[in-house]
């Protein structure tokens, strides 16, 4: 339950800075927001499901694919993020629009090619850019969802 609070967390500042902040997020930030959801929902349903051994190692694999997919989408955004000004295209079309009028891997092919509106860093805590504290808690999360699912249990104390 505790990864699925952190996630839980981590979806709601970032609906927080949507709504009320008033950061539009990039096709890239919605990615990388999809994959918190994924890590969250993962979680949640592990949590319910409370699997013994081999069930215990599945949750751990589909936390860590889940967790690698959003690192790697931060690290894209980063990149592009990092580009000289001039050198990234220009703001492209929603990603609403692309997946109404694209096939699905066109839409991904183009959303991770990156444009003008993932470039730009209009948030920064601690001097780092949204992407860059996804990437941490992709890291410390999915890492703990390893963990979490690989440790051995500890035996409940009956009385």
């Amino acid at each position: 339950m505790l990864g699925f609070l952190a996630g839980v967390g981590l979806l709601g500042y970032a609906y927080y800075a949507q709504y009320v902040l008033h950061l539009e997020p990039c096709p890239l930030c919605i990615f990388q927001r999809v994959g918190i959801f994924a890590i969250t929902l993962l979680f949640m349903v592990a949590a319910i499901h409370g699997p013994k051994r081999w069930g215990r190692k599945v949750y751990a694999v589909l936390i860590g694919v889940a967790a690698l997919a959003t690192i790697g989408v931060a690290v894209r955004q980063l990149y592009i993020q990092s580009l000289p000004p001039g050198t990234v295209s220009a703001c492209g079309a929603s990603l609403d629009f692309m997946l109404k009028v694209f096939p699905l891997q066109d839409v991904l092919v183009r959303v991770l090619t990156g444009s003008g509106e993932c470039a730009k860093v209009d948030w920064r805590l601690f001097g780092l850019a949204m992407p860059a504290w996804v990437l941490m808690a992709a890291v410390v999360v999915g890492g703990f969802g390893i963990w979490a699912n690989t440790r051995r249990p500890v035996p409940m104390l009956r009385f």
